[in-house]
């Protein structure tokens, strides 16, 4: 019975997103730079200046949390400290890929797409100016610092983000908790603390090292279809043809009508609370429509 709500929200998840789609697209959005959302209608086409552009004000963004935040900005030299703070980055050595693994992000589609490319056997088309390293191995921290340094100066560095209330939700949604209500699971989320909590609910900050690695593309969720096009073929890979079956686009319009129904089921406490857990990542990436976003820190609580 602890898992009728959860069967019932995945039916609601179901119905909204056959029957909501026009209504959403007719509620503001609101607006703040790198975030698209104002842009997120149906038929909106995602130019490659539009999207270098939004990458440059996504970066900006990044460089100004970091120089204010104070986070790590250089490779441990010791090799524990190094596994650790490298957890969740992943490499691709055959077409020099790095990227920052996090569920409910768009990392899924993305490992569909790098399986695509292998089958294909595409390789990069031009000769580079530096020593390939072909490896099986996937988890950076298994490399050590000489080969860990070269990947991060020269491969291309991809970061998946996406609002930190709907990736709780998607957690909540494919039942990795023991809750049975949704306040409850965020309360468990808030007892582990930062440290503690799962890589589903940690924030992106924590785990991506976004300070630490230069992120050569910051990729958001809804729009993952128009800039990973656009960011295969900077890479020089192919792009459109090999793209997966994309269904973000219509899922975020979706999480923002789930959003609300969900977010009113959490105490005033709970929802200052989440706000702070999150603090990071709502400083660090443009979720201006993010319902957590109206309970913002202030810098000086940042680290504490």
């Amino acid at each position: 019975m602890r898992f009728l709500p959860r069967l019932g929200l995945s039916a609601a998840l179901a119905i909204a997103t056959f029957l909501t789609w026009r209504l959403l697209l007719q509620t503001p959005a609101r607006s703040h730079q790198g975030d698209l959302s104002p842009k997120a209608e149906r038929d909106f086409t995602l130019t490659l200046d539009t999207f270098l552009h939004i990458q440059q004000l996504r970066k900006r963004r990044l460089r100004a949390f970091c120089n204010r935040a104070g986070k790590v900005t250089t490779l441990p030299s010791n090799q524990d400290e190094r596994a650790s703070l490298l957890s969740s980055l992943r490499v691709n050595t055959k077409l020099d890929l790095l990227y920052c693994q996090v569920p409910s992000t768009g990392v899924e589609e993305w490992h569909q797409l790098l399986e695509k490319l292998e089958e294909e056997n595409v390789t990069l088309p031009v000769l580079l100016p530096y020593h390939r390293l072909h490896s099986k191995e996937t988890r950076l921290s298994k490399f050590n610092q000489t080969e860990i340094k070269a990947m991060l100066g020269s491969y291309t560095k991809v970061l998946f983000v996406r609002d930190p209330f709907h990736r709780l939700i998607a957690t909540f949604l494919r039942g990795m908790g023991i809750s049975s209500s949704f306040s409850s699971f965020i309360q468990e989320v808030l007892d582990s603390g930062v440290q503690n909590s799962s890589v589903a609910s940690k924030p992106l900050v924590s785990l991506c090292r976004p300070c630490l690695i230069q992120y050569d593309y910051v990729v958001m969720f809804g729009f993952l279809r128009q800039e990973l096009g656009h960011l295969l073929r900077r890479a020089g890979l192919p792009g459109g043809s090999l793209l997966p079956q994309l269904t973000d686009s219509q899922l975020q319009w979706t999480y923002r009508w789930l959003s609300e129904q969900m977010f009113s089921e959490l105490s005033a406490q709970q929802k200052k609370h989440l706000s702070h857990f999150y603090r990071w990542d709502l400083a660090a990436f443009p979720f201006s429509s993010s319902f957590l976003s109206d309970h913002p820190s202030t810098t000086d609580t940042w680290e504490k």
